[in-house]
């Protein structure tokens, strides 16, 4: 009988950041192997509900304290949020040998469907239509969302697409495609025991 190996014993992928421009300045810690705890604030209430659905979907364990320029207007702190999780799940993941690299996941949220799909190719591309029709959701400037998930595909080298199908909330919209990016990061974050040693790409280089 093999014994079971305790999770503190196992090594969790992980990175700290701290990044600072003139405009914000990030600093916290992500561990994709975590237990979907969160300690987050940026000064907009509605992306930290988001981000704290990003750790608590994903699995993962999300530090992340931001100050910004909100009074010139929200965009260099969402953006550069998103920027900094690209970075760090970029440093995290290291070599990504035996990864998945890719994951999907369907989202439905009461009335509204969303789909997101996740390829960490190391090329940077965003697909992105929540299909929303105001101005604002919650306290967040809603055209804003999209420059988030750009920011986190160019810096993690990634494919990101999420689409809402239907639905009538916009709270639904945004909410439904954070958990489903979180479950698709999850997947294509996750290690196949079976290609340990190989890197998921015929190119050999991602």
């Amino acid at each position: 009988m093999t014994a079971s190996v305790p999770r503190r014993s196992i090594r969790r992928r992980s990175a700290a950041f701290d990044r600072r421009t003139t405009e914000t300045q990030i600093r916290g810690r992500l561990v994709i192997d975590g237990e979907g705890r969160y300690d987050v604030s940026t000064g907009i209430r509605f992306l930290d509900h988001m981000l704290e659905l990003f750790a608590r979907h994903g699995g993962f364990d999300l530090t992340l304290h931001a100050t910004g320029d909100l009074d010139v207007d929200q965009h260099h702190t969402v953006e550069d949020v998103g920027i900094t999780l690209g970075e760090a799940v970029l440093k995290a993941l290291g070599t990504r040998k035996g990864i998945n690299r890719a994951g999907y996941f369907v989202m439905p949220m009461d009335e509204t469907l969303a789909v997101a799909a996740i390829d960490l190719s190391g090329r940077a591309h965003a697909g992105i239509d929540l299909k929303l029709r105001v101005r604002r959701v919650g306290d967040l400037q809603s055209e804003l969302i999209p420059d988030f998930f750009d920011g986190f595909a160019s810096a993690a080298r990634a494919n990101v697409h999420a689409t809402v199908l239907y639905g009538r909330s916009s709270h639904h919209h945004v909410e439904a495609v954070f958990k489903a990016f979180a479950r698709a990061l999850r997947v294509a974050c996750a290690k196949d025991a079976r290609l340990a040693k190989m890197l998921p790409s015929t190119k050999g280089l991602l």
